[in-house]
Formats: C-alpha cells, sequence, structure tokens
C-alpha cells in the first residue's frame, strides 16, 4: 500500500462519522418538520351512527378541522349514550329512537367515541375513533420505519465491506 491511499478501517470509520450525523438529521426532521396542512372549508356533515350490542357503525370516523359535525345516534337493541373525549358532546338513545347532536370539530387529532350508559356486560369496549384532520403520526411513523429499514441495510453493506476488505 502506497503513502497516499488510505487504510480501509479509516475509510470505513470516515463514512460511519459522515452517514451517521446525516441520520440524526433526518430522524429530527421527520419529527420536528411542521407538516403542511390542507386547506379545507369546513363543511357541514351529517353522520348517521348505529349503535348495537357492542359495537358502532361506522367505528371510525374521519372530518376536518372547523366541519360541523351532526351525529345522528340510532340504537338497535338496548340503551346507548355516545360520548366524544375532548368535547363536550354526548347522546343517548332508545331502543329504535334516533337522536341527534351537533358539535365543531376544532380540535385536530384522533379522539375516542365510546358508549356513555352501561348496556352489557362488554360495554367498556363499545368505542369508535373520530378523526379531525389528517393522520400525520402515521405518515411520521412510516417514514422513520423506513429510515429504520435503509439503516439497516446501509449498516450491513458497511460490514461486508469492512469483511470483504479483510478489516477487522
Amino acid at each position: 500500500m502506497d503513502a497516499n491511499s488510505s487504510h480501509p478501517a479509516k475509510v470505513a470509520r470516515s463514512k460511519l462519522w459522515f452517514y451517521g450525523p446525516v441520520f440524526v438529521v433526518i430522524v429530527l426532521l421527520i419529527l420536528l418538520v411542521p407538516l403542511p396542512q390542507a386547506a379545507s372549508t369546513p363543511t357541514d356533515r351529517t353522520i348517521r351512527i348505529e349503535a348495537s350490542r357492542f359495537q358502532f357503525v361506522p367505528g371510525e370516523i374521519h372530518v376536518n378541522p372547523g366541519d360541523k359535525v351532526t351525529v345522528e345516534l340510532i340504537s338497535q337493541d338496548v340503551v346507548h349514550g355516545l360520548s366524544l373525549d375532548n368535547y363536550n358532546f354526548n347522546l343517548q338513545a332508545e331502543p329504535g329512537q334516533i337522536v341527534t347532536g351537533t358539535f365543531i370539530a376544532n380540535q385536530s387529532g384522533v379522539f375516542r367515541f365510546r358508549c356513555s350508559f352501561t348496556c352489557g356486560n362488554l360495554h367498556p369496549f363499545m368505542i369508535g375513533k373520530l378523526t379531525v384532520g389528517s393522520n400525520y403520526l402515521l405518515i411520521r411513523g412510516i417514514a422513520l420505519a423506513g429510515l429504520a429499514v435503509a439503516g439497516a441495510f446501509l449498516s450491513m453493506w458497511f460490514s461486508t465491506t469492512r469483511h470483504s476488505q479483510g478489516v477487522r
């Protein structure tokens, strides 16, 4: 080896010193950079929810921030309620009865709605989900998982390169 060429171990370490901080910067960007909010005009929405032992149909609802949401709760079998976490919203319907209530979706995020009237043994598991806005947590999670896979492949490539060059 001549004096101008680098030792393989030094080359591998210099690549690691370069790619390590780059990885950290990418992770911080994924976690901290605000994602663009889709501009949408608030609209009036009417959502019909059927309650029966021990489920809500539909079990997942998606609305945009600022939407005026009218919920029609229909009980199919026994008395059921619907209470929405983080909102002052609660309905109660007798069997065969339709009750309505309205709220403004002014908080972004994912919220649970629950049966607020004890309707049987599995009552605590009667839960639904309201998503207000986009689910950016999922997008960030997928990006971090992709980065982890890329890091694993890069790590395997470094170890294979070092091993094929006889570096320990």
